[in-house]
């Protein structure tokens, strides 16, 4: 009788943790922000971006100050190649370059790698020199992940609908303009970006 109601307890006291521990995780997940979604509309249709906010913050932060700011709007990709990658966000139509802030930190990380979809910082040769410019991967780039060799390229977001516009801008035309390569011989146009409202 004894360990009956031993077992009974045990077994009431159980219940009653797996309740208190789903609660708990419900709590959790209910003040847990959502990721920021942002929406990118260009001359070849519509692309939904996810940004990794918790993983990469800094790079985030920065992204979302220039889309807020609508620096982005007018802006085109101006270095396209196919197999690679689209890159944006810092030129004009007439490719004139935008003033940009002050470089960020690169948040590079083994955990956040440069796969088809992903967006991620463009940058020069020096680590922590990325402001406004942008790139999204068409295919997975190993090699501009962070290694014990590379610096990396910071990914900071992915692709949720619209990767067929990046596949059909992948295929414009490309050429020299003003001493620059693969650029788009008709301009590729950011219209604007905008951050979306979470329900």
């Amino acid at each position: 009788m004894h360990a009956l109601k031993q077992f009974n307890f045990l077994i009431s006291h159980t219940f009653l943790g797996l309740i208190a521990l789903c609660l708990f995780s419900s709590a959790v997940s209910a003040n847990e922000p959502e990721l920021p979604q942002v929406k990118m509309e260009t001359s070849h249709g519509e692309i939904t971006l996810e940004l990794f906010s918790k993983r990469a913050p800094e790079t985030v932060k920065n992204f979302l100050s220039y889309v807020n700011e609508g620096f982005y709007n007018g802006t085109v990709f101006h270095r396209v190649i196919p197999n690679f990658m689209i890159q944006g966000g810092g030129f004009d139509e007439s490719l004139q370059r935008k003033t940009t802030k002050d470089p960020i930190r690169n948040e590079a990380s083994p955990e956040l790698p440069n796969t088809r979809g992903s967006i991620a910082m463009a940058r020069t040769t020096h680590p922590h020199s990325a402001t406004s410019q942008f790139f999204i991967n068409s295919v997975n780039n190993a090699n501009l992940n962070k290694s014990t060799f590379n610096a990396g390229y910071a990914v900071f977001g992915r692709v949720l609908t619209g990767m067929e516009v990046i596949d059909a801008i992948s295929k414009v035309e490309t050429g020299i303009r003003k001493g620059m390569r693969d650029v788009p011989l008709a301009p590729v146009k950011i219209t604007r970006i905008t951050v979306l409202a979470q329900d």
